[in-house]
């Protein structure tokens, strides 16, 4: 029987792995699409030679890892890079994905993707839970986590879905811009809806 999946997204800052943490610890699989991005680049893996081979040796770390930093910095100022750098590792990603929603014995799977809504991969989701938060906080909280210029992050920001293109997307959503009390709430109140949800798609109304 195939898992009942929640697609959870949010902009940059917006306090995904923050709400990806409390949906864990309630005993939740959390099958994170940033760790099947580095999973897929991993030094040994075909796509770290084709990226070396593509961008050059600047973009490898002295221990053999991909820099992603530097790597980051070329993608996002050059969109056909970034859409190169796209079409080699989405169909990797995917298939990790894949395989990991696959193995999920919880309950429910939590998908968290920052880049849901601009892929494919809503279609492996019965539900869309957007964690939203005003422009301005994801600039401030992104440049005090990331140490990065405004320029890089509203560059990055720039490449994601708008905010509005996400809530239109959102079966549900978390305003994540009060205290983690209220997230724990919130995160609580979806979990409760959740397991009745996959409840009822499982065939058991209970």
């Amino acid at each position: 029987m195939s898992a009942f999946v929640v697609g959870l997204t949010g902009g940059i800052g917006s306090g995904k792995s923050a709400v990806s943490e409390r949906f864990e610890r309630l005993g939740i699989k959390i099958v994170d699409a940033d760790l099947a991005s580095r999973a897929v680049v991993e030094p040994g893996r075909p796509a770290l030679n084709a990226i070396e081979e593509h961008f050059g040796p600047d973009v490898i770390a002295s221990d053999g890892t991909l820099n992603r930093a530097a790597l980051r910095k070329l993608v996002f100022e050059n969109e056909a890079e970034r859409r190169w750098l796209e079409a080699l590792t989405h169909p990797l990603i995917n298939q990790y994905i894949a395989e990991e929603l696959g193995n999920a014995s919880s309950p429910y799977v939590i998908l968290a993707h920052p880049l849901l809504v601009e892929t494919s991969q809503t279609r492996v989701c019965q539900r869309i839970l957007v964690v939203d938060v005003p422009e301005a906080l994801q600039v401030q909280r992104t440049m005090a986590r990331d140490d990065n210029p405004e320029s890089q992050v509203r560059a990055i920001m720039a490449a994601q879905a708008s905010r509005e293109q996400r809530l239109a997307a959102a079966d549900d959503v978390i305003v994540n811009d009060k205290d983690l009390s209220h997230l724990d709430h919130e995160v609580e109140r979806l979990h409760t809806m959740y397991l009745e949800l996959a409840g009822v798609a499982a065939g058991d109304p209970s």
